[in-house]
C-alpha cells in the first residue's frame, strides 16, 4: 500500500488551544467543535444535515475502515464543516465500499486532519463546553486564525434550517411490495433519509415539505399526520416556524417531533430551550421511560434541549436522559402529539427506539 503524502494541519480552538496534525483532506473551515462517541456510522454522521456549522471530532481512534457507500448516506452531501480522527484508514476493507473516505472528503471539499490526541480535544470540550474553532490544512498563522475564530458566530442564535431544507416539496413512497396505508407530511428541517425510509417501510406515503411551509398549506394536502424532522442550529430564532407548528397542533392532526422537531414543538407549546454544555452526539445515550422504567440506548445529535420546568401543564414529560436528566420526550395531553429528542431511525444503530414510528403510525391511521 502506498500512503498519500501528508502535509501539516491545525485544529485551533477559541480558548487558544492548538493541535498539530496531518492533513487528510485539504481546506480551511470554521465551525463549532463537537465530539461524537459512535463506534460506527461515520458516513451517516458526515451526511447528517444536523451537523451543519460544526467540526466533528470522532472518539473512536480508527475511522474509514469500511469506506463509503452511497446506499447509507443520510443526504446527498456531507454537511460537517470539518472532520477529525486519531487516524484515518486510507485503504478500506469492505466489499460494499465504493470510495475511500479521504477521497470522498476531498471530492466534497470537507477538510480533515488526523494524527492528534483526540482524547485531549474531547477533554477540553467537556471541560469548557462546545468551542468555536478552525480546521486548516493551508494556514499556520495561529494568531490570525484565533482572531477569525473570535469573529465566527456562536451556535446560540443561529438559524441554520434554511441552509439545509429542500427547495420544493417532493414525494417519497413505500418500497416495492409495500402497500401505502397513510399519507404523512414531513417537514424538512434537515431530515435524515433514514427517517423517510423508516416511515415508508411501514407503509407511509410521504410528502416532504420545505421548512417554511405554512400549516394551511400542509393541511390542504389532507394528510393523516405530520412529522417535524431533525435539523441544525438554535430552534429559538425560528419564530415563524414555531408559529406554524402551533397552528398544526391546534388543527388536531397527529404530530411526531424528532430532535429539532421536538424542540420546536416544545417552543410552540410555550416552553423554552437552552444550550447544552457540549451536547449529545453519539449512539450510546441512555433514556428512561418514566411510566415503565424501561431504559433504551439511543442515537442522538443535538446541542440544545427543552427546559423541563418551562413546559406548561398541557404537556407531560415522558422520558429523561439518564446522564444529565434532560427531557428526551414529552406528549401533549388530550392531543395525538408527542416528540423525542433522540433519533428513532438510529442508522446504523442502536434500534431500541424504532417502535416510536409504529406508535405514531397507529395514531395517524
Amino acid at each position: 500500500m502506498v500512503r498519500r503524502p501528508r502535509s501539516p494541519a491545525l485544529l485551533v480552538l477559541e480558548d487558544g488551544s492548538v493541535f498539530e496534525g496531518r492533513a487528510a483532506a485539504p481546506g480551511t473551515r470554521f465551525g463549532e467543535v463537537v465530539f461524537n462517541t459512535s463506534m460506527t456510522g461515520y458516513q451517516e454522521i458526515l451526511t447528517d444535515p444536523s451537523y451543519c456549522g460544526q467540526i466533528v471530532v470522532m472518539t473512536l481512534p480508527h475511522i474509514g475502515n469500511y469506506g463509503i457507500s452511497a446506499a447509507v448516506a443520510e443526504s446527498a452531501q456531507p454537511w460537517v464543516e470539518g472532520f477529525v480522527a486519531r487516524q484515518f484508514t486510507e485503504l478500506p476493507s469492505s466489499h460494499g465500499s465504493e470510495e475511500d473516505l479521504l477521497a470522498y472528503l476531498g471530492r466534497h471539499a470537507v477538510p480533515a486532519l488526523d494524527g492528534i490526541d483526540t482524547r485531549a480535544v474531547v477533554r477540553r470540550v467537556r471541560e469548557k463546553g462546545a468551542l468555536r474553532g478552525v480546521l486548516t490544512t493551508e494556514r499556520s498563522d495561529v494568531t490570525a486564525l484565533l482572531a477569525e475564530v473570535a469573529e465566527y458566530p456562536s451556535m446560540t442564535g443561529r438559524a441554520l434550517v434554511d441552509s439545509v431544507t429542500c427547495a420544493e416539496a417532493f414525494d417519497f413512497g413505500p418500497p416495492a411490495g409495500v402497500e401505502p396505508t397513510c399519507h404523512l407530511a414531513v417537514y424538512d428541517f434537515g431530515v435524515k433519509t433514514n427517517i423517510l425510509r423508516s416511515l415508508a417501510a411501514r407503509g407511509a406515503r410521504l410528502t416532504v415539505l420545505p421548512a417554511r411551509t405554512t400549516a394551511e398549506e400542509c393541511q390542504a394536502l389532507r394528510v393523516d399526520g405530520v412529522v417535524l424532522s431533525n435539523g441544525p442550529g438554535d430552534p429559538e430564532p425560528l419564530v415563524e416556524i414555531i408559529g406554524e407548528v402551533r397552528r398544526l397542533v391546534d388543527s388536531g392532526l397527529p404530530i411526531f417531533g424528532i430532535c429539532l422537531g421536538h424542540q420546536l414543538l416544545g417552543l410552540a407549546m410555550g416552553g423554552r430551550t437552552f444550550k447544552l454544555k457540549f451536547g449529545h452526539h453519539g449512539g450510546n445515550q441512555p433514556v428512561r421511560d418514566l411510566a415503565t422504567g424501561r431504559v433504551v440506548i439511543t442515537s442522538q445529535n443535538h446541542g440544545f434541549a427543552v427546559d423541563r420546568d418551562s413546559l406548561p401543564d398541557s404537556c407531560e414529560v415522558t422520558e429523561l436522559n439518564l446522564n444529565d436528566g434532560t427531557v428526551e420526550a414529552f406528549a401533549v395531553r388530550d392531543r395525538p402529539v408527542f416528540s423525542a429528542q433522540y433519533h428513532p431511525e438510529g442508522a446504523p444503530g442502536p434500534h431500541d427506539a424504532s417502535p416510536l414510528f409504529d406508535r405514531f403510525l397507529e395514531a395517524a391511521l
